[in-house]
């Protein structure tokens, strides 16, 4: 039974709680760049892409270390942090200051209270790891692959497409389109 509240009765809206993918598969690629590509040159030939998913498969969370985290560190980012929102305080409240000549207290006085709090809360907050976690990442879902599906009406000639997209020479800058 479908929900009104899904989604899935209206072609071209994704559906609003989480649904497994729908359709035929009409090529896999081992890049999220690659399947990319192949749903573009679809829309490049007038395909209906309203009709297609990319589905990344056996997804994999990567974490990338990029550096050492030091008190310098913590306490230069916090700083800048706080700084940066105490000077849009003190812009909002310079902007409704009704005394002449006083707009740059309201700023000053936001600057140095956001680097105070900002000191604050990142030593706190790296003081209470207690070491356990030292250096900076991000972090980014990955697939090991992506398959592109299509709804059933339009799965052969989408998956004629992309045969012709394959026979052509791969190019560094894009679809190859003149």
């Amino acid at each position: 039974m479908t929900s009104s509240f899904s989604g899935q009765n209206r072609p071209g809206v994704p559906p609003r709680l989480p649904t497994p993918p729908t359709g035929w598969p009409i090529g896999s690629y081992s890049t999220y760049e690659e399947a990319q590509r192949a749903v573009d040159f679809l829309a490049d030939d007038d395909f209906p892409v309203q009709e297609v998913t990319i589905v990344g498969v056996d997804l994999m969370l990567v974490e990338r270390v990029t550096g050492r985290l030091t008190w310098g560190r913590v306490l230069g980012t916090g700083a800048a942090s706080g700084a940066w929102f105490g000077l849009f305080v003190g812009v909002l409240l310079s902007l409704f200051n009704t005394s002449p000549g006083a707009s740059l207290g309201p700023i000053v006085a936001g600057l140095v209270v956001g680097i105070a709090f900002g000191l604050i809360f990142a030593a706190v907050g790296y003081g209470s790891a207690r070491g356990k976690r030292d250096f900076q990442s991000a972090s980014q879902l990955v697939a090991g692959r992506y398959d592109v599906l299509c709804q059933p009406r339009s799965a052969e000639r989408g998956r004629d497409l992309l045969a012709k997209l394959a026979m052509r020479p791969s190019d560094a800058g894009g679809t190859g389109q003149a």
